[in-house]
């Protein structure tokens, strides 16, 4: 196998130096025209089709076909326009909006971050609007306005005025919708001479090609977006690149059959996966999530400088779709799984509108390449803040720490009683709770997540799901009970032991320190009466500790009918400290459980044995 490697990257380096000048063959750029169908516009440099390689167009130009053979321009942010004519000897291109509502399709338009501006006559200049909802039409003509009908209904009338127009001028039952900044006053009129919007370019400079009856295109091996002119004619390029494959075409014919096939089943496999993504993205249009190229991903992320971190599925960049708008984009790994978790985190965050729980801002599924877009949670997640032994790297006080523990909770009730479907987590641990700028938490990460209807009372697993040491025993062996949402509460237990946990100064030492579960010693202490004020200077700190402690050790009863639903956690959280009573023990103690107070925790693994069904 790795002599046959040998032979074929040798071959390939010799064919290599035959055809190195025929870049334009090469890489997928032909010198044809393209066009989405037989009566769209021609599609050539500097514009360029997705489905062709990048460097086919310059950033920025680049073009997508509808199910329909209709051209489509996606401008920023996320406005998407057919076109309808492309003059590229003017470098104009006209776009228009099927439905006729220019109002509505540039909501959200930023032309300044793109290499097009508004074509306009001498006579003409752009201006900014402002929209408003009137309840009945406007009979008052002191000044401009615009009706827009495709934005009106039945029982209101909306108009466009001026921008700069004080709102005191204005009837008092007028409703402002939003702004529309530097347009055209022609977008706003109504008839099918105005439903054409003209853009013009001057970046690419191709003039000095043309006057050398040359062609243009993106220059190789350049930092920069720099362009250079090639001849139109290459039929010796392509002659001498023929009688090469000739020449080469016997030795490598063996070992191209071999990667041909290889190539096959790997590419039938990821097709099989793009298509499932596909379908379940057409199915899900219907939410109206932002979708961007891979080629957006990589001018979001700035070529994807600033890594924040790197998990199993993925690894996460920071972004911004505008300086005031930062985001984290995951990229997803190739490699890893099937699509299924990529699929899970957009239909799951696609139903979920809550406080606690992160939101996705698009996603990109572009070929092979898949990524997501979140809100940026400027501090990180939870497990930084108590994870550290070093106790003067923790800002968080224990009211906070109580907030935070409700916020979780009501997150996760949010997911099992609060959506159309119950949502399961199946990895609540505090790497995946993130910390915004107030340090409110917010559920993040739903890979693993798993929908069902909220009259299931069980749902069916074939495999265990989860971070070791966070997952209930049901998971790994029906003999504990089925698998429901109790499972999730069981996560938040551990989370809820962990904080008390972080917060402090004792170890735990016996003989053989194997057999020491870190939870139950925290139920051990509470047993024997142990007041946490021993470990915990502050009197009103020590009732927290022990509320979340109590809170926890009742989520993390190995059966699932021991433990109380998210709902029931949350009004625990809520209550008072000296209502709670002691949960029944969970644990089959080896022994006694020694406790010193005098040394720094050290935390301990305890891994379950999975018991087979």
């Amino acid at each position: 196998m790795d002599i046959c490697l040998e032979m074929l990257i040798s071959y390939l380096f010799l064919f290599l130096a035959f055809t190195v000048d025929l870049r334009e063959a090469q890489n997928g750029c032909d010198d044809k025209l393209r066009n989405c169908g037989a009566h769209g516009p021609a599609i050539q440099f500097p514009f360029r089709l997705s489905s062709q390689p990048e460097n086919c167009g310059y950033p920025g130009f680049t073009l997508s076909c509808t199910d329909t053979h209709d051209t489509v321009l996606e401008l920023p942010i996320s406005v998407k326009l057919y076109v309808k004519e492309i003059n590229y000897t003017s470098k104009v291109i006209q776009l228009y909006d099927p439905h006729h509502c220019f109002p509505r399709q540039l909501r959200g338009l930023n032309l300044s971050s793109s290499h097009f501006q508004f074509k306009v006559n001498s006579n003409e200049y752009l201006y900014n609007y402002t929209l408003f909802k009137y309840p009945s039409p406007i009979e008052d003509k002191n000044y401009k306005y615009y009706n827009i009908p495709c934005l009106s209904g039945p029982t209101y009338q909306v108009y466009a005025i001026y921008y700069y127009r004080s709102i005191a001028e204005l009837p008092l039952s007028c409703t402002k919708m939003y702004n529309l900044l530097s347009i055209p006053e022609t977008i706003l009129k109504n008839g099918s001479d105005y439903n054409v919007l003209q853009l013009s370019w001057s970046i690419p400079k191709c003039g000095h090609c043309e006057a050398k009856g040359k062609k243009c295109r993106l220059k190789n091996n350049s930092s920069k977006s720099q362009t250079e002119c090639f001849p139109k004619d290459s039929k010796g390029a392509l002659s001498k690149s023929a009688i090469a494959g000739v020449i080469l075409g016997s030795f490598l014919l063996p070992l191209a059959i071999f990667a041909l096939y290889r190539l096959y089943t790997y590419d039938k496999v990821e097709k099989e996966h793009q298509a499932k993504i596909e379908k379940f993205l057409e199915d899900y249009r219907n939410f109206k999530p932002t979708r961007y190229s891979y080629t957006d991903i990589k001018r979001i992320t700035n070529q994807f400088t600033e890594k924040l971190g790197e998990g199993a599925y993925g690894t996460v960049f920071k972004g911004k779709l505008s300086n005031e708008i930062h985001v984290a984009v995951k990229i997803l790994n190739i490699s890893h799984g099937n699509g299924d978790e990529f699929i899970n985190e957009v239909e799951t965050l696609g139903m979920i509108h809550h406080v606690n729980v992160v939101r996705l801002v698009g996603l990109c599924a572009d070929g092979f390449r898949r990524a997501l877009v979140y809100e940026f949670l400027p501090n990180d997640s939870l497990e930084k803040f108590i994870s550290s032994t070093d106790t003067k790297k923790c800002i968080l006080n224990w009211d906070k720490l109580h907030d935070i523990a409700l916020g979780i909770a009501k997150g996760i009730e949010y997911l099992h009683q609060g959506c159309g479907q119950r949502i399961l987590h199946f990895d609540i641990k505090p790497h995946n709770v993130l910390l915004d700028q107030n340090l409110n938490p917010k559920i993040s990460d739903f890979g693993l997540a798993k929908l069902c209807s909220k009259d299931q009372s069980a749902v069916s697993m074939t495999t265990a799901r989860g971070t070791m040491g966070y997952i209930a025993p049901e998971v790994f062996s029906r003999n504990f009970g089925n698998v429901s949402s109790k499972a999730d509460v069981y996560s938040f237990g551990i989370l809820l032991l962990e904080i008390v946990g972080g917060r402090k100064n004792v170890d735990v030492t016996v003989e053989n320190t194997s057999q020491v579960y870190f939870p139950e010693w925290i139920y051990n202490i509470l047993e024997q009466k142990e007041d946490m004020r021993i470990f915990i200077d502050d009197d009103g700190d020590a009732k927290i500790a022990k509320k979340l402690a109590i809170i926890g050790l009742w989520c993390i009863q190995w059966h699932p009918v021991g433990r109380p639903s998210m709902k029931d956690a949350v009004q625990m959280l809520e209550g008072e400290e000296d209502k709670l009573i002691m949960p029944p023990n969970p644990f089959a103690s080896a022994g006694p459980v020694q406790i010193h107070a005098n040394i720094p925790i050290k935390r301990l693994n305890h891994e379950l044995e999975v018991i087979p069904e």
